[in-house]
């Protein structure tokens, strides 16, 4: 029988050593090997290959196992490889998870190996020893034995294809094949199917199914399709378990039961924002919270109510320094303007670079942001104050807004009201639990109305005071907890804000603030005036405006006076509240002489307007030269051409009666005279005949 030859590096793999080892060992006993040398493929030196049987006896196995591997073929190989659990496990899974078969598979392995490695002896009588040895049986030494070697030919043919070491297979050969659990054989595809979709139906996870309530579903089913065996409720049980643990189906369990936006609230990726790359007062957050406590508030009609005060707060995003704040009732876009300029010329303060604002209608309305709410991103404008909105008007460079019920895109400011209740709110007598908790638990009982008889509920006044306080002296002094995970270097708020480095731009003028302060609204121009808040505001400017809409503007605290400008933004005038012209004859005569100057003068204006845009260009210039250019103008008009003697009446009715009454008497004079003329014709006939008879 011929002998095999194999490379140096083959035999090194399959004696378990490095290509240095097996060629210093030929080099130093050549009497033992027997080597041949073949040319090489390429050209150059010769290759050295070694014969098979002067290797050892685990070489010699393992060459066979291997030679069987490959000749088994694709087929074959597919086969074994389902067979063999351990060639596409996780060996950190079956490390993690069965530690100890693994590790006494470790030691076992090093046994079998010195079994494997026993030369030409007695071999019988060495197996009956060895197993004795181990405590097993001779046929369980073999089957080691062959495992060990068919996973070491594994790993050297993957090692081999993938230049990977996989020596590891040699210890799994000899482990236990993990039991496959969640493999329900009693449940079909067709009751898998069902049961998974009773469980993930959108209706029945929102009315929070139950198990039990499922398989009530199930057994009525399997009834009406007649299935005679169906698994029992535990294993309906056990397989709902597994779709939620194993195949990871809560998530996809609570999109159906809650919906996308507590999905998204709860269960969606979040990313962390590096805060410490930006500068104080670069990006401050924006949003209103209502406290959860009550306090006594005197409205402005002398009654006296208990309500829930609404913060109105802006939160420097690198410092987590609270600024502009102000307390109200309700809050609307125009405190919200009163905030930001108390964080402009206030301490912890100043012109923000970026400003990040809450989804809500006052902070997104026109007035403040130059655009329409429909337009999510700003846009880029470069018009009057009145076109760029309340915040780009006082300095602010950009802004944006968060989307609807994402409250996490403005986290830090969200954090800080829970902050306020849990530290602040809290020590009120009139707490009453958190407005916007989801446990009934978690709100607290007060009898409010009784505490607002009892006076012992604080003003908003005073209770103002007491937030001022706590702000100031509590919290913007106390170490913050992501300040220090941050790892900044101020863990305070007040501490890093006036110490780090931070965005500068200088505030506006205060007059230019308080201008831009003024409520702003656009009105249409009757021929009275200006109609607003009930009342009429009058300026004879407005006579050029009637019946178009010009924007106007004024004092929240005094609305006697109305500062109107154009849609350009260009002043007009400023229109008074107008006193009324009482009903004739009881018109005072100043009033009266007022109002009718006004007309005419109106009037004179309109008419020189009309004659200048009704002169042709030749006599424009003729007025400005000094000189006749032409004789006469051109009419324009087309005209028919009428007789002269035709004339055409006015359409007045009155004129025309009158005319119709002078025309009637024309007519019966004229019918008068001719009644006299044949009378007196009668009459001289008659006495003509008297005198003949006479």
């Amino acid at each position: 029988m011929a002998e095999t030859f194999i490379t140096l590096e083959q035999a090194a793999k399959l004696e378990g050593v490095s290509y240095e080892t097996m060629k210093k060992r030929i080099q130093r006993n050549p009497g033992e090997f027997k080597i041949s040398k073949e040319p090489g493929e390429n050209g150059g030196k010769d290759r050295v290959t070694v014969s098979l049987s002067y290797l050892s006896s685990k070489a010699r196995k393992a060459y066979k196992a291997r030679q069987k591997v490959d000749v088994e073929g694709t087929k074959m190989e597919q086969k074994s490889q389902e067979s063999l659990w351990y060639l596409n496990i996780d060996l950190n899974w079956y490390i993690e998870n069965h530690k100890r078969e693994y590790y006494e598979a470790v030691e076992l392995s090093k046994r079998v190996q010195e079994f494997v490695e026993y030369g030409e002896g007695e071999r019988t009588a060495y197996a009956e020893t060895f197993a004795e040895g181990l405590e097993i049986s001779k046929r369980t030494l073999y089957r080691y034995a062959e495992s060990y070697l068919e996973a070491s030919a594994w790993a050297a043919k993957l090692e081999h294809e993938e230049g990977e070491c996989f020596d590891f297979f040699k210890v799994l050969a000899l482990c236990r094949k993990p039991k496959e659990s969640n493999t329900f054989p009693s449940l079909t595809d067709e009751q898998r199917a069902l049961i998974e979709n009773i469980w993930f139906d959108k209706e029945f996870a929102n009315n929070d199914g139950t198990i039990e309530m499922l398989f009530w579903k199930f057994e009525e089913v399997a009834e009406r399709k007649g299935w005679e065996d169906y698994p029992s409720i535990k294993t309906v049980a056990r397989y709902i378990k597994y779709l939620m643990d194993e195949l990871q189906g809560r998530n996809a369990h609570y999109l159906a039961a809650n919906g996308m936006r507590a999905f998204k609230n709860a269960r969606m990726l979040k990313g962390k924002r590096d805060t410490t790359a930006l500068q104080v007062m670069e990006f401050v957050q924006g949003d209103e919270h209502t406290f959860d406590c009550w306090v006594q508030y005197t409205h402005p009609n002398g009654k006296i109510k208990a309500v829930r005060p609404k913060l109105v707060a802006w939160l420097d995003t690198r410092s987590r320094c609270i600024m502009g704040d102000v307390l109200c009732v309700d809050a609307n876009s125009q405190i919200l303007k009163e905030s930001l300029v108390k964080m402009l010329y206030s301490h912890p303060g100043g012109v923000p670079k970026h400003l990040h604002i809450d989804n809500g209608k006052d902070y997104t309305s026109k007035t403040n942001t130059g655009q329409s709410r429909k337009e999510r991103q700003m846009q880029e404008l470069e018009f009057d104050s009145e076109s760029k909105g309340f915040y780009r008007s006082i300095g602010i460079d950009e802004w944006s807004r968060s989307l609807p019920y994402e409250p996490w895109s403005k986290g830090q400011i969200e954090r800080l009201f829970g902050t306020v209740c849990s530290m602040f709110t809290k020590w009120m007598a009139s707490y009453v639990g958190t407005l916007t908790g989801s446990k009934t638990s978690g709100k607290r009982k007060k009898d409010i109305s009784g505490m607002l008889e009892r006076g012992e509920l604080l003003t908003m006044e005073e209770f103002y005071e007491c937030w001022t306080k706590w702000k100031n002296e509590v919290y913007h002094k106390r170490e913050h907890s992501s300040l220090k995970k941050d790892r900044e270097k101020y863990i305070t708020p007040i501490e890093l804000f006036e110490k780090a480095e931070r965005y500068y731009k200088a505030s506006p003028p205060r007059e230019y603030a308080a201008m831009l302060l003024l409520k702003a609204d656009s009105s249409l121009v009757r021929n009275q005036g200006i109609y607003k808040f009930g009342t009429l505001y009058t300026a004879y400017e407005l006579c050029y405006y009637i019946g178009q809409n010009v924007n106007i503007k004024w004092d929240i605290d005094d609305v006697t006076r109305l500062y109107v400008f154009d849609k350009n933004g260009k002043k007009i005038c400023e229109a008074i509240s107008a006193e009324l012209l009482q009903i004739a004859p009881r018109v005072p005569q100043a009033a009266l002489e007022e109002h009718i100057r006004k007309q005419k003068t109106q009037l004179r204006d309109t008419k020189e307007k009309l004659e200048w845009y009704q002169t042709p260009h030749e006599l424009r210039v003729q007025d400005e030269q000094g000189t006749p250019t032409v004789v006469g103008g051109v009419d324009l008009t087309v005209k028919a051409k009428r007789n002269d003697k035709l004339i055409q009446l006015p359409n007045d009715k009155e004129f025309r009666e009158e005319v119709k009454a002078g025309s009637i008497s024309k007519k019966q004079k004229q019918h008068k005279e001719s009644d006299d003329e044949f009378l007196n014709k009668k009459a001289q006939t008659a006495l003509k005949r008297l005198r003949a008879l006479g």
